[in-house]
């Protein structure tokens, strides 16, 4: 028995996993309004990625109000909108934050940030797209942008990991966990049109998914 399609879905993961490629996919598909983040706006995130503890709170703060301000735009939405797609979770903040500040920044922040999340909206699905941290790399230096060409390895490993733990005890919202080592979802149309059927049946609190003929699918 099919499900209404969410109104309001989240794609996320790890820097190169494939979000925004897979949120314009979505949209498109779905009929649904699109809402990016828009990274490369932040005025402190070259300087980050060359120094990461001067620049880390700085880069963080501007994050951190920037997906604030975007997130209340979808309280105000056009009316004639049904759905929305965005290429990130607003807690996704907390967890760049929790790998990147000192215990002293982190402290402040998590301060601020809890006074603006309560304004802030949930989705009704949010899409984990998994990957492991050698893939990951791979298509962050394959995309060659100048920005990233210093993020090494032991960066993504540690986001890679403090986004496994945050997921693994996530309950705002149903959960539909991809993984993404195997899957082409912009070359693929079989891979796209097995999650767009994925995300249209019934879900459970966490769904663990593969594109069919790969592995088995799970529902918790």
């Amino acid at each position: 028995m099919s499900e209404e399609i969410p109104q309001h879905i989240a794609v996320e993961g790890v820097i190169g996993v494939g979000k925004t490629s897979l949120a314009r996919l979505l949209a498109e598909r779905l009929d649904a309004g699109l809402m990016l983040e828009e990274a490369g706006d932040n005025p402190f995130l070259a300087d980050f990625y060359r120094e990461r503890k001067r620049f880390a709170f700085q880069t963080q703060m501007f994050f951190l109000l920037s997906r604030y301000r975007d997130q209340q735009s979808l309280l105000e939405r056009d009316l004639f909108v049904k759905r929305i797609i965005s290429d990130y979770l607003f807690d996704k903040d907390a967890i760049f934050a929790a790998v990147t500040l000192s215990e002293r920044e982190l402290g402040l922040y998590r301060k601020i940030a809890s006074v603006l999340r309560r304004d802030v909206p949930k989705p009704d699905l949010v899409i984990y797209l998994q990957g492991s941290t050698e893939v990951l790399l791979q298509r962050i230096h394959g995309r060659n942008r100048s920005i990233e060409k210093t993020i090494d390895f032991d960066y993504i490993e540690d986001l890679n990991e403090a986004y496994n733990d945050y997921f693994f005890h996530y309950n705002d919202a149903p959960l539909l966990v991809v993984k993404t080592d195997e899957i082409n979802f912009v070359d693929n149309p079989d891979h796209l049109d097995d999650l767009v059927d994925r995300i249209k049946m019934p879900r459970g609190r966490v769904t663990y998914y593969s594109p069919a003929g790969n592995l088995d699918r799970q529902a918790l």
